[in-house]
């Protein structure tokens, strides 16, 4: 695949994405327009990165704090947007990550609500959010995919912070801070349990209403930790994989290598049979919570059967497949986003 393929599966796969979690269309036509080749990709997305990262720096001098947090979060997506997937330069891939995470960094106390950087055991990082009122709060942990992180998340946060529930965005085995220094795994019963120690332990959340929420990839690790651990009290899988080695001859060339890197595979074969063991054979009858499985039938990434399977598997599963929905079905967003937050907000009694 020619680097203008790679900037053109890019923007096919992943454009709604962007534009919903937190780039601004005008800024995503600009950038892409400008992007001749996939080596110009990162310099590209990290510039405009730098010029919202100007803006949150010029708005905390002058004591506009709840603007400096609004644009330095925004520098942090398009940083983010930046390295997503930009496994092939490293230390460029890795610049851009750093600038990320310190933007992000600065945007938390100047959220509303604030967020706070919390440490797990094992290695892990997560950003906790909690709402309005007294608690203690029900949460939901926000688990990433292959190629997304905690820096992506602040729409996402938003929809269940303001029905009440507690947010934990993290970066588990493989993802955002954690790449470096962790692979990929499917066991994700055992990092799993090491969020969940961390997030129950926090003051302002109710250990006894906690649940997960994943997307792609986040979406196999989700009900994977579900499936291992009682205190889960409700699941979203969206667009996530039953078996990721079944969808491996359709994944684009981004994708795979995306993983084989950050799965330490040696090379696209080794890859492969790694993604073999992210599998929910012999796991999904083990969810015992309510699992909501959301999935698209345009998804060219992973096929939507492999969410029907998981629905049906689950003994409290429901799916919600969606005709024109794309890969995390970022296209057809009002389809499920607000529904799947009143869903979770409904098993713990807010809303």
């Amino acid at each position: 695949m020619t680097g203008d393929e790679r900037v053109a599966s890019a923007i096919a796969n992943w454009g709604p994405r962007f534009t919903t979690n937190g780039v601004a269309v005008a800024d995503f036509e600009r950038i892409t327009r400008q992007v001749r080749d996939w080596d110009g990709w990162c310099a590209a997305w990290s510039a405009a990165g730098d010029g919202h990262e100007a803006l949150g720096i010029e708005a905390q001098a002058e004591g506009r704090l709840l603007s400096a947090g609004q644009h330095f979060a925004q520098a942090a997506v398009y940083h983010h947007f930046g390295k997503f997937l930009f496994v092939q330069d490293p230390e460029q891939m890795r610049t851009a990550h750093t600038a990320a995470v310190r933007c992000l960094d600065a945007a938390l106390p100047h959220l509303r609500p604030p967020g706070r950087k919390v440490a797990i055991a094992g290695g892990y990082v997560g950003v906790l959010r909690l709402p309005d009122g007294a608690g203690p709060h029900p949460a939901v942990v926000l688990i990433p995919g292959l190629d997304s992180a905690k820096e992506e998340f602040r729409s996402t946060e938003a929809l269940f912070l303001e029905r009440g529930v507690a947010t934990f965005s993290v970066d588990g085995p493989g993802q955002g801070e954690s790449e470096y220094d962790t692979p990929i795994r499917g066991d994700w019963e055992e990092p799993g349990a090491a969020i969940l120690d961390a997030l129950a332990a926090q003051p302002g959340v109710d250990p006894e209403r906690m649940g997960v929420w994943g997307v792609s990839l986040g979406g196999y690790y989700a009900p994977r930790v579900a499936s291992g651990d009682p205190r889960v009290r409700a699941c979203v899988a969206l667009a996530g994989p039953y078996d990721f080695g079944d969808c491996w001859d359709r994944l684009p060339p981004l994708t795979r290598e995306a993983f084989r890197v950050r799965s330490r595979s040696a090379d696209d074969g080794a890859a492969r049979r790694v993604a073999h063991t992210l599998s929910l054979a012999g796991r999904a009858e083990k969810i015992t919570c309510p699992l909501l499985v959301v999935t698209g039938k345009r998804d060219r990434l992973i096929p939507w059967q492999h969410g029907v399977r998981l629905a049906e598997e689950a003994p409290a599963g429901t799916l919600l497949l969606l005709e024109e929905g794309n890969h995390g079905c970022m296209n057809v967003a009002a389809q499920h986003r607000q529904r799947t937050a009143d869903w979770v907000a409904a098993q713990f009694g807010e809303g």
